[in-house]
């Protein structure tokens, strides 16, 4: 019997993806603890700002947290695989969260002109509504039709609109631009909706180029193992 060297196992990077969802971690966890502190402190100065609208910003909160939340799980191949129902029924929560929050999101914002916030503010608030409502629906109606694929790719870009939300806060808060008044705030969100979808699409074409240069790798380990192996005989 023959025996060969066993060949030292490589560093496995973790994937993109996963990193992807964890910087998205990142942002979350900084978001709740530097802007969205007044959920945890009664006393918090933010309160008697929101107190006019704050039966709207509710239902739009909850909402957008969920498809926030859900999001992610979108995008588990083993999770649609095994859990396919459970799956469809995430879908649909995400899709309810995006249909009530964008435009209560974009009501919030103009009702907030009466307290002296920009028109612009709201101009950009409806297109942030807009997109994430037609990539949404669009993603929705293909897999209606059942074309998966088309509907993986605009569920990319719905979501990367979603994080929108969250990019600007980060932003704004790390960078101190939040100090520097409305204009500067202004300037990021429209930065962040500008690259929202090409940064989707960036995500897209990664993903192709990494699943056309393992697939020949694969078909080589897996034709390698199918192969039948020589054992040398004795006399």
């Amino acid at each position: 019997m023959t025996t060969a060297p066993l060949a030292p196992q490589r560093f496995a990077w973790p994937r993109p993806k996963y990193i992807l969802f964890a910087i998205i971690g990142v942002m979350v966890a900084y978001v709740l603890r530097h802007n969205e502190h007044f959920l945890i402190d009664a006393k918090d100065a933010e309160w008697p700002h929101i107190q006019p609208f704050k039966w709207w910003l509710l239902p739009h909160g909850v909402m957008g947290a969920c498809a926030l939340l859900l999001g992610p799980m979108q995008f588990s191949e083993r999770l649609r695989r095994r859990f396919t129902k459970f799956h469809r029924v995430v879908g649909r929560f995400y899709v309810a969260g995006v249909f009530v929050a964008a435009p209560l999101g974009f009501y919030i914002q103009h009702f907030e002109e009466r307290t002296g916030s920009a028109r612009s503010f709201s101009i950009a608030a409806a297109v942030d509504a807009i997109l994430w409502m037609l990539t949404t629906g669009i993603a929705m109606a293909f897999i209606l039709n059942g074309k998966v694929q088309q509907h993986r790719q605009w569920m990319t870009r719905s979501f990367a609109v979603a994080i929108v939300f969250l990019e600007v806060r980060f932003v704004a808060g790390v960078t101190g631009w939040e100090t520097l008044g409305e204009h500067a705030i202004e300037t990021i969100v429209w930065g962040c909706l500008a690259f929202s979808l090409l940064f989707a699409d960036i995500v897209l074409q990664a993903q192709e180029l990494l699943r056309n240069r393992t697939a020949p790798a694969k078909a080589q380990t897996a034709a390698v193992a199918s192969a039948p192996s020589a054992v040398p005989t004795g006399d």
